[in-house]
């Protein structure tokens, strides 16, 4: 048995993804670890730690035992608290501990992937999103790893890949969230529209529709007459989509025209990853 061809390109993008984290991380001195990231709270060791602890449980590593501090005042839901705890329990690793942790589970994992000889509709268990199938448990995995990436290159100044595999199911994912956004969350009225120009590494124009029912649905063709168009750069429409800045931090680099009210109330609920 082989790999199915449905899930050789999530693998690829992984893959892609996670090698460059390691490549980023590898030459760092102990005090660069400790920079601060885009990713809430967290800083380059954070990151690279909540990754590592992540591929531990895909590999069905035990859970880590450790009682978190009572002053990390951020954890404020279950999911969080589950979230920090393979964190924190590497808060005091040392570089080379890190990184030689990182590169043994990306061995672990990639030999794991190479064997993965399951049906792209299997169900199984995400640590992130509970009960999926296998296709979208490996697209939301090169989609994490991907932001977290971009997380780390711009808190160490080493800007690339904002056009990489990864980048491409990071848009799909984020993408599949905007009718929930602007139909629901926002509240568009039945009947409207919203366009979404993205500009930069990658580029795409989707439209939402809201149906009469108030359900909201995304594809690619042009609107007449769209109730609000938002204009943005690639990468600042994946910082507010995952929460890295609020839109009033990064006016500067979006354009909205039409309905401002509902213009507002878009960006307001625009961060989708949880």
């Amino acid at each position: 048995m082989t790999v199915h061809s449905k899930l050789q390109p999530y693998i690829d993008a992984w893959t892609h993804s996670i090698d460059s984290i390691s490549e980023l991380v590898g030459p760092l001195v102990e005090g660069e670890w400790n920079r601060p990231t885009e990713c809430p709270y967290w800083s380059v060791r954070d990151v690279v730690s909540h990754v590592i602890g992540i591929e531990c449980e895909l590999l069905g590593d035990p859970r880590p035992i450790h009682t978190l501090p009572i002053d990390l005042r951020h954890i404020t839901s279950e999911f969080k608290r589950y979230m920090e705890v393979p964190v924190d329990k590497r808060r005091h690793h040392t570089a080379p501990e890190m990184t030689s942790e990182l590169e043994y589970v990306i061995i672990r994992r990639s030999r794991q992937l190479r064997n993965e000889a399951r049906d792209p509709e299997t169900t199984v268990r995400s640590p992130v999103f509970g009960e999926m199938s296998l296709e979208n448990q490996l697209w939301q995995r090169a989609f994490d790893v991907w932001v977290h990436e971009q997380d780390l290159r711009r808190a160490l100044g080493k800007p690339g890949n904002l056009d990489s595999p990864g980048a491409l199911y990071a848009r799909d994912w984020l993408l599949a969230a905007m009718p929930k956004v602007i139909a629901k969350d926002a509240g568009a009225k039945p009947g409207s529209a919203v366009v979404i120009d993205v500009h930069g590494p990658v580029e795409f124009m989707r439209t939402v529709r809201v149906d009469d029912q108030g359900h909201g649905t995304i594809d690619g063709s042009v609107s007449l007459g769209p109730a609000v168009t938002l204009t943005l750069d690639w990468e600042t429409f994946v910082r507010l989509a995952c929460g890295r800045v609020r839109p009033q931090s990064v006016a500067d680099r979006f354009k909205v025209e039409g309905d401002e009210a509902l213009a507002e109330e878009i960006l307001a609920h625009f961060a989708v990853t949880p």
